[in-house]
Formats: structure tokens, C-alpha cells, sequence
């Protein structure tokens, strides 16, 4: 891992520090977390192999990705401000799941940079995963699951509190 891969883990993790401390639901504060996991691909993301299981691999992490981020969603609190806007905070344990899942990317790289190598070598050619190249679309498409999915759920339970804002309050 580079300097600036730990650079770009940390300002993931750091995402939900506006989480904690909570954010109004308007749209440039829903798509910041898109948009800096997409620019985290653009990044990273060379090629995006498709024999063997490589498909397989994304599946898993685009499903582990959304089981993260819909717990993230479900276990982010929302409010309505006196404007009625919709206002979400993340308690503890939507902050530890979203840092679990970004930490576990990150461990994950380092692991395989490092001591892993072996056994990550084996357990593609065991399984038919082509390489690096499709570790780490895994591991992208896993991040952009979570995030994604966190903010579906998020941007619904919006919608729900701001539905039910007094009419004065919405013009």
C-alpha cells in the first residue's frame, strides 16, 4: 500500500465523522459519500476481469456491500429540522458498521500486499479468480454497494420524515 492508498482509506473512514454529527438530507450531502467512492474507483479500478469466478467475487461483494450498508441505513437516526427537512444521524453502531466495512477493504489491501500474498494466490487459483485486477473490482463494487445502499435507505426514512412535515413547513 501506498502513501496515498492510505490517504484515500482514511478519508472513507473519515465520511462519517458529518455522519455522527448529522447532516441535513440535501442532495449534495447524499451524493458526497458516491461520489468520492466512485472517484476511489476511477482510481483504482484498471480493468475489470470477467473469466473464471471473477463474477462470483463481485456478487459477494456487492451482497456483502449491501447487507453493510442497509444496516448502516437502518441504524441511522432521522429527525425533522423545524424547516422540515429531514436530518440523519449516525448512532454508534451505524458509524461502526460503515467504518468495519471501509477498515475491512483497507485491512484487506494491506493484508494482501503484505503477509497474504500466498494465500490469497492460492485461494484465487483454487477458485478461479484471475487475479489482483479482480480483488480489487470486488472490493470497489463492495464499497460502492455499501454506500449506495446506505444512502437508499437513508434517502427513504428522508422522504418518510419529510412526508409527515406540517404543511407551512414544506413551502
Amino acid at each position: 500500500m501506498t502513501t496515498t492508498d492510505y490517504l484515500i482509506s482514511a478519508a472513507l473512514v473519515l465520511l462519517v465523522i458529518p455522519q455522527i454529527r448529522g447532516t441535513r438530507q440535501t442532495l449534495r450531502n447524499a451524493l458526497l459519500p458516491v461520489a468520492c467512492v466512485a472517484a476511489a474507483a476511477a482510481y483504482y479500478l484498471k480493468s475489470f476481469p470477467t473469466e473464471g469466478h471473477d463474477v462470483r467475487l463481485y456478487v459477494l461483494g456487492v451482497v456483502a456491500g449491501a447487507v453493510l450498508g442497509i444496516a448502516c441505513g437502518a441504524t441511522t437516526r432521522m429527525s425533522r429540522a423545524s424547516d422540515g427537512v429531514a436530518l440523519a444521524k449516525a448512532g454508534v453502531v451505524a458509524a461502526a458498521l460503515w467504518i468495519v466495512g471501509m477498515a475491512a477493504r483497507a485491512g484487506f489491501e494491506y493484508w494482501a500486499t503484505h503477509s497474504g500474498v500466498t494465500t490469497i494466490a492460492r485461494f484465487s487459483r483454487d477458485n478461479l479468480i484471475t487475479g489482483s485486477a479482480a480483488w480489487t473490482a470486488a472490493l470497489l463494487l463492495m464499497a460502492l454497494a455499501q454506500v449506495t445502499f446506505r444512502l437508499a435507505v437513508v434517502r427513504f426514512k428522508a422522504r418518510q420524515i419529510s412526508s409527515h412535515a406540517p404543511t407551512a413547513a414544506r413551502a
